[in-house]
């Protein structure tokens, strides 16, 4: 099934009226290129900011792209089409994940309804046919409580000594309704996969999903200076086993999409708008299936300034800046085959994680052994760099 990989489906529905910044890989240079995408074309401007790390740092970065021009690269709509892996032609730009030096961080077990899901799987030990029975166990003692709760609070203190007495705490909900979020590396620098390109599951896993998600862009002093799209992929069966698998879980070949561009802050976009955002999210299978479901960053039960503090701060420092998950609402329950045995991906599935502020993530799922190697790291980005002619 192929993907649709045109500006008007991956842009934002404002078009170009943000200040948008993404990279591009440049067959005759060996190497990437930070770009403006513009109403007028693709720039690059990496003879003024060799990376997007060195962007986001400057003091106002939507203004410093702004006031560059750059070397034109044609417009986006070719550089978009040859994109996939599977059509590319390699001796043309195609399109890259938005980052390079930004450490990969993620928010877990950031919404309520997601949370009780993480405690589902971990009482069934990764068998998605028990999670049924226990979803109803702890709907049952639960109920609406955990949506009206700061984590934190009294009041969770109190949930918190009612879920132990019941036999049914777990390390999810500590994270969820306790003083400390869930804070992770999610992928090595560098690693990270875009629009346009597969995504990976370890092929051991039986049921897993996507977890779209907003993923903020964070400069090293802590400053929230854009936003992009992330699909943070989930292997459930595996994190369900052992928490202490959340390596294996999480970090694989390919199994951390970031993208189409970062969007900076400016006129047109604040962190309020992310406070306000809805995340759709669209999966279809070579098979005939679909699944489709939203997630409301306004439901998210920590603040998204609050998580990038306790990323980020005098104990947890990141000098190239990072970017970080937001985490995810949407844990999808809707039966693939088996009566009971929920929803798990299939290779070939296209997943659109996509808001109208920030445009359309859109990636085909593949077994990581069979995702295009990442092959290309940090020294050769050095190397490359120190290749480029002095300006």
């Amino acid at each position: 099934m192929p993907m649709t990989l045109s500006p008007v489906h991956l842009l934002p529905t404002d078009g170009m009226a943000g200040s948008l910044v993404g990279r591009v890989w440049q067959p005759e240079r060996s190497g990437p290129a930070v770009v403006a995408v513009r109403d007028d074309g693709v720039f690059d401007v990496s003879a003024t900011f060799p990376t997007v790390a060195d962007l986001t740092e400057t003091a106002d970065p939507a203004t410093a792209l702004r006031a560059v021009r750059g070397e034109p690269l044609g417009s986006l709509a070719p550089i978009l089409a040859n994109t996939d892996p599977a059509t590319r032609d390699v001796t043309q730009p195609w399109l890259l994940a938005p980052i390079d030096l930004h450490v990969i961080k993620a928010a877990g077990v950031t919404f309520p309804v997601s949370m009780l899901e993480r405690v589902i799987e971990e009482r069934a030990k990764g068998d998605p046919g028990t999670a049924a029975g226990i979803r109803a166990e702890i709907g049952a003692v639960v109920g609406g409580t955990l949506q009206q709760l700061r984590p934190g609070s009294p009041e969770a203190a109190q949930v918190k000594a009612l879920l132990i007495e019941q036999g049914l705490w777990s390390q999810y909900l500590e994270v969820g309704i306790g003083p400390d979020a869930e804070i992770f590396t999610k992928a090595p620098v560098l690693s990270a996969v875009g629009t346009g390109m597969q995504a990976g599951l370890h092929p051991s896993s039986s049921w897993n999903n996507p977890e779209p998600e907003v993923v903020l862009v964070v400069t090293s002093t802590g400053a929230i200076v854009g936003a992009t799209l992330g699909n943070d992929v989930n292997l459930r069966d595996i994190e369900g086993r052992s928490a202490l698998l959340l390596s294996k879980a999480k970090d694989n070949n390919a199994s951390c999409a970031i993208g189409p561009l970062i969007r900076l802050f400016d006129a047109t976009l604040s962190l309020d708008d992310v406070r306000a955002m809805e995340v759709s999210l669209l999966v279809e299978g070579e098979d005939g299936f679909t699944m489709d479901g939203s997630s409301s960053l306004q439901m998210i039960s920590r603040d998204p300034a609050d998580l990038v503090a306790q990323m980020l701060n005098a104990n947890h420092q990141y000098p190239d800046g990072a970017v970080l998950f937001l985490g995810t609402m949407f844990a999808p329950v809707k039966d693939r085959g088996t009566p009971g045995q929920g929803f798990t991906h299939k290779p070939g599935d296209i997943v659109t994680i996509a808001t109208p502020k920030l445009g359309r993530l859109v990636n085909t799922m593949c077994p990581s052994d069979a995702c295009v190697p990442w092959t290309y790291g940090l020294r050769d980005l050095i190397r490359h760099l120190a290749s480029r002619p002095a300006t």
